[in-house]
């Protein structure tokens, strides 16, 4: 997800949700692998660095669907645009050095209490 789309995402939000977004919100990261492994190497990484390790899964597919696995991760943590770019591009680069296919990008919602 390049700036212009989280620029986009986060004015959505704001138009769309009564979301506190200079507040700390939920934000789930997602890598995909064809072997779980590196997946599971990765989710130790993270952990480490305080991500909570939400699950390792095989996604149902679709028909002729190539099979994979995503690690989900998730942190409550607050983001403007330029923070929330700056960790895409530091999670891509862990996941590149930690030999995972692809850093799958985020979601966001509301920190549970």
């Amino acid at each position: 997800m390049d700036i212009t789309a989280i620029n986009e995402m986060f004015a959505n939000i704001r138009e769309n949700t009564d979301w506190d977004l200079n507040g700390p919100m939920l934000w789930g990261y997602f890598f995909v692998n064809t072997t779980p492994e590196p997946l599971h190497g990765l989710g130790e990484k993270l952990v480490e660095m305080g991500y909570i390790l939400v699950e390792v899964f095989e996604p149902d597919l679709e028909e002729g669907e190539a099979p994979y696995h995503v690690l989900h991760v998730e942190r409550a943590e607050v983001h403007t645009e330029a923070s929330l770019d700056a960790r895409n591009h530091e999670l891509q680069a862990l996941a590149e050095a930690n030999g995972v296919e692809d850093y799958d990008g985020m979601d966001v919602g509301p920190v549970e209490v």
